[in-house]
């Protein structure tokens, strides 16, 4: 499913499914949720770069978005990107596009849909 938002690019969405044959292809999941969400679980060897952040005044956008994934990869990266439910990651996923990174998916369904699928994820260990 392709969608235009208003950029020349298409943002291609892709099932968990896809995207789990994607990240073992050689893709990198760019996990896009506040820093607190990621540390809850994610996915195996992913980078985490808020797209939003959490603030008294509700959440706001990452005014160093694109720069931090710039630094990280560069733009013939292969690249997932995921948050918790698919929103944040489609707008993530337009700017990437926006920017020239060649290779970006937006997974659909996010993390949530990771998990009901029972793909794998890192957990942090209990406290004893």
């Amino acid at each position: 499913m392709a969608s235009q938002l208003g950029s020349g690019a298409e943002v291609v969405t892709v099932d968990v499914h896809a995207a789990h044959h994607l990240l073992r292809s050689g893709y990198r999941y760019l996990d896009v949720r506040t820093e607190e969400e990621f540390k809850k679980g994610h996915v195996h060897n992913s980078l985490n770069i808020p797209y939003m952040f959490n603030t008294p005044q509700g959440r706001v956008k990452n005014p160093k978005f694109m720069e931090q994934v710039s630094s990280a990869c560069d733009k013939e990266k292969k690249l997932i990107v995921g948050c918790l439910s698919g929103v944040r990651s489609l707008y993530a996923t337009t700017d990437l596009l926006a920017a020239e990174f060649k290779h970006v998916r937006n997974m659909g369904g996010g993390y949530q849909a990771w998990v009901e699928n029972g793909f794998a994820v890192n957990k942090p260990q209990d406290e004893l």
